[in-house]
């Protein structure tokens, strides 16, 4: 059964959208793991918060409540910090860091094979990359003591392969995602208008306070009061409308979208394949050219990042390809297979297995988002998942090819 959590597209936590399947063939076994990790959970960012306060302001400004569900706001008091790491987030990365070394203790053996540990320059992705290796190394008993090994800044004019600003003509999601809250929130906002008369609530604002249910939530550890006021079909509507938000920022709806993951993904090949990583305009050639910055003799990497770098890379990879065409910004998709929650939730990351099979030389590569296996069609892969690597590089024309020109139109000065 569907937790209303998994209602909240990328402001869920992380959940695994699949059980994790190990290897069905006998024969074979994973010999190495690429990690990309979303930070985890967080206090709304500066513009969300804005949103909220003013929302808030409007619905506590009235005398009496209609609605006793909205009660609760007489005593409330709003105190969310603004863009940092929540305890929650902090705690969930660990948890995975702990289950990596778990799920693949066999890769690790001694100082010389830990896991190497990129961040994008963010306090936020920083501190979710130092909880997830400190979550690595209490499960080893402190035996095999990971550590973030090098921090990328997000600073203009940085070459950063785990963050999406390298691209400033990219353009937003404001049209899609403002055209589908003023049609599909206008009833959510009459509702609460009516149990708080003179709140003049518009469909904006009935979706910033929609974001307190998440927020206060991961905040605090405790279901918020604000989920209690909204139905299960409200959270239907708030899903789809972060769905759009991903789709149309660095998805497939959006023309510069998947091509701000390419630099990722040439450099996820240069992994697998044991090979330089291709250089592009993407990419930092100094950090390339050093083993100490991208070495290539490492059984395990995790890279730590944002949503909306992830979603570019799942993109440029191919990865839930939308077959009934882009989502429409007026009504809900109902059998769509772009669901952010699945894909990005707080914590929620890509696993790239590279295998090794005793029977014969060809290597293999599976991937698995949030632990759901994905099928991989575009390189042939069989019913396990599996595809040959060599298909699965061959696959990635896009990236190898970067973007087929389409950088440029990003006009990045770096």
């Amino acid at each position: 059964m569907k937790s209303f959590s998994e209602s909240w597209a990328y402001y869920s936590p992380y959940y695994p959208a699949a059980p994790y399947e190990g290897s069905t063939r006998k024969s074979c076994a994973v010999s190495q793991v690429n990690i990309l990790q979303r930070h985890g959970a967080r206090y709304p960012t500066s513009r969300a918060t804005r949103a909220i306060t003013t929302a808030l302001a409007k619905l506590q400004s009235v005398a009496k409540y209609n609605d006793t569900k909205l009660d609760f706001l007489n005593n409330y008091i709003y105190g969310l910090g603004k863009n940092d790491l929540v305890q929650y987030g902090a705690d969930q990365s660990s948890s995975l860091g702990a289950e990596t070394f778990r799920r693949y203790k066999h890769l690790v053996a001694g100082a010389n094979n830990l896991p190497f540990i990129r961040a994008s320059g963010s306090k936020r992705v920083i501190l979710s990359a130092q909880s997830w290796a400190k979550g690595f190394s209490a499960a080893g008993e402190a035996l095999y003591p990971a550590k973030v090994n090098l921090i990328i800044p997000e600073t203009h004019g940085s070459n950063n392969t785990l963050d999406n600003g390298m691209c400033p003509t990219a353009v937003n999601t404001e049209t899609q995602v403002k055209r589908f809250v003023d049609i599909t929130f206008e009833d959510i906002a009459a509702r609460l208008n009516s149990g708080a008369p003179g709140a003049n609530l518009t469909a904006q604002d009935a979706y910033a306070i929609m974001h307190l249910c998440p927020f206060d939530t991961v905040a605090k550890e405790a279901v918020s009061p604000f989920c209690k006021i909204f139905s299960e079909e409200d959270f239907e509507t708030y899903e789809y409308a972060g769905d759009l938000g991903k789709f149309y920022n660095t998805g497939y709806g959006s023309p510069l979208g998947a091509v701000q993951g390419v630099g990722y993904v040439n450099e996820l090949i240069g992994r697998l394949t044991n090979s330089p990583a291709h250089h592009s305009l993407q990419t930092n050639s100094t950090l390339l050219s050093s083993p100490d910055t991208f070495p290539l003799n490492r059984t395990i990497y995790a890279d730590f990042s944002h949503d909306n770098l992830i979603i570019a890379v799942l993109s440029a990879m191919g990865l839930f390809n939308q077959t009934n065409g882009p989502l429409d910004t007026t009504r809900i998709v109902k059998d769509r297979t772009w669901i952010a929650s699945k894909m990005v939730p707080f914590s929620g990351h890509m696993t790239v297995e590279g295998l090794s099979c005793s029977t014969h030389p060809t290597q293999y590569v599976r991937v698995f988002v949030n632990d759901a296996r994905q099928p991989l069609h575009f390189c042939g892969a069989d019913s396990d998942g599996m595809c040959k690597l060599e298909e699965f590089v061959k696959s990635q024309e896009y990236a190898r090819n970067d973007g087929f020109g389409d950088f440029a139109a990003c006009a990045y000065e770096g």
